[in-house]
C-alpha cells in the first residue's frame, strides 16, 4: 500500500559547494539518486544549497528534473519548449553559469573586507581558515551576472515555489553565514541570492542585498548541513563535492593539497551530521569516488571537463546508491512523479511543465 502524505518521512537535501564541475558532479548525482530512488529531489521538505549547490539547488527548488539538467548540459534540444521567461529552453546558457567576464566599474585596492579580516584574526579558532583568508583578498573582478542570467532563466518571480529553499552566503563584514530564503534574513530575489552563495572571495565581485556585500557560503561551511537541526526531519540527503573518504593520492602538490582540503571538510561535514544526529535525524551522505577526483582533476572552476563529470557521477553514485546500508536509508523515500524523474514519452510539447510546483502539502 502506497504511504500516505502524513506518513511519508520529512526529508532533506543538502547541496555543497564546489566550483563549477562541483556543480556539474551535483547534476550527475541528483540524476542517479532520482533514478535508482524513484525520489523527486524537489519534493525534500527543506533544500540547502552553498556556493554551486545552491544555484542547482535553485534549479531543483524551482522544478527542473535532474534528467533535464543532465540533457541541456550535453547539448541536446527540445523543440518547443520554452523557460518561464518565455524564451525557448534551447537559447539558455549550458555551461552552468561558467561564462566569466569582468565586473563593470574599477575594484577597489587593499583587502575587501578589512573587517572580517580583523576580526577572524582575533578569534581564529572560532573561524574556519577561508574566513581568516578570505577579508584579506582584493575585490574580485569577476561578474556574477551570468550566474544571475542562468537562475533567471529558470525561475519565475522572486524566489522559487518551495516553501523552504536556503541559498548560503557569508555576510563579508561580520563573517557569519547568511541562508537567504529563511524568514530571519533580509529578502531579496533569488538571482542575487545565488550570485552572493557563489561569489569566491578573490575571483568575483562580492553581491549586495540590502546594503550589506556578501560572499561564498562555502567560506563558512563547503555543506552547511547543520542548518537543518531542529527541523524535525526523519532523514538528511547530503551531497558534498568537496568531501570525500576517497584521496587523490599523487605526488602532486595539487594533489596533496586536495586531499587535505577533502579531509577538512569531512571533519566539518561530520561535526554537523553529528548535531542532525542529536537531534534524532538520520543522514544518509554521498561523497565524489577517487574516479570523480580524477576526473574534475585540480581546476574545480574549469567548464571543459563538465559533461564527463556528470556522466561519471551519474555512474558511480548509482553504484553507490545500490550498497546495502545507503539503499536502506533511501528505501522509505516517497515516489516522485514519472516526468519528475525520467523524461517522458511523446513529444517536449506533450510533457508537463517542468517549472512546477512542488508536491501538495
Amino acid at each position: 500500500m502506497a504511504q500516505t502524505r502524513s506518513t511519508q518521512p520529512r526529508v532533506g537535501l543538502v547541496l555543497g559547494a564546489g566550483g563549477v564541475l562541483g556543480g556539474s558532479w551535483l547534476t550527475g548525482a541528483l540524476h542517479a539518486l532520482a533514478k535508482e530512488a524513484g525520489w523527486d529531489p524537489g519534493s525534500a521538505d527543506h533544500i540547502v544549497g552553498t556556493s554551486a549547490g545552491a544555484l542547482i539547488g535553485s534549479l531543483v527548488a524551482a522544478g527542473i528534473p535532474p534528467w533535464f539538467m543532465v540533457a541541456h548540459s550535453a547539448g541536446e534540444t527540445f523543440e518547443g519548449l520554452t523557460g518561464p521567461d518565455g524564451r525557448p529552453a534551447a537559447d539558455a546558457d549550458r555551461a552552468g553559469g561558467a561564462s566569466f567576464r569582468l565586473h563593470r566599474g574599477v575594484p577597489p585596492l587593499g583587502p575587501g573586507s578589512l573587517r572580517m579580516g580583523l576580526t577572524a584574526l582575533r578569534n581564529p579558532l572560532g573561524h574556519t581558515p577561508l574566513q581568516i583568508l578570505a577579508g584579506w583578498l582584493p575585490s574580485g573582478v569577476v561578474s556574477t551576472e551570468p550566474i544571475k542570467d542562468t537562475v533567471r532563466r529558470a525561475v519565475a518571480g522572486r524566489w522559487p515555489p518551495h516553501p523552504a529553499f536556503w541559498a548560503v552566503a557569508c555576510d563579508y563584514r561580520s563573517g557569519k553565514r547568511v541562508p537567504f530564503g529563511r524568514l530571519d534574513v533580509p529578502a531579496t530575489h533569488v538571482a542575487d541570492a545565488v550570485a552572493a552563495s557563489c561569489a569566491i572571495p578573490g575571483f568575483f565581485r562580492p553581491v549586495e542585498v540590502a546594503g550589506r556585500r556578501y560572499v561564498d557560503g562555502g567560506v563558512c561551511s563547503a555543506s552547511n548541513a547543520d542548518l537543518l537541526r531542529g527541523h524535525g526531519l526523519d532523514l538528511v540527503i547530503c551531497l558534498n563535492p568537496l568531501s570525500s573518504r576517497h584521496r587523490a593520492g599523487g605526488i602532486h602538490p595539487l594533489d596533496r593539497f586536495g586531499d587535505a582540503t577533502r579531509a577538512a571538510n569531512g571533519r566539518r561535514l561530520g561535526h554537523e551530521l553529528k548535531k542532525l544526529r542529536r537531534h534524532g535525524t538520520d543522514v544518509a551522505v554521498i561523497e565524489p569516488t577517487s574516479e570523480d577526483i580524477g576526473t574534475m582533476g585540480h581546476n574545480l572552476m574549469s567548464a571543459e571537463r563538465r559533461q564527463l563529470v556528470i556522466e561519471t557521477a551519474a555512474r558511480t553514485v548509482a553504484e553507490r546508491l545500490r550498497e546495502p546500508e545507503l539503499a536502506s536509508k533511501l528505501a522509505g523515500l516517497p515516489q516522485g512523479e514519472p516526468h519528475k524523474i525520467r523524461r517522458p514519452d511523446g513529444p517536449p510539447s506533450e510533457w508537463p511543465p517542468l517549472q512546477s510546483m512542488r508536491r501538495a502539502a
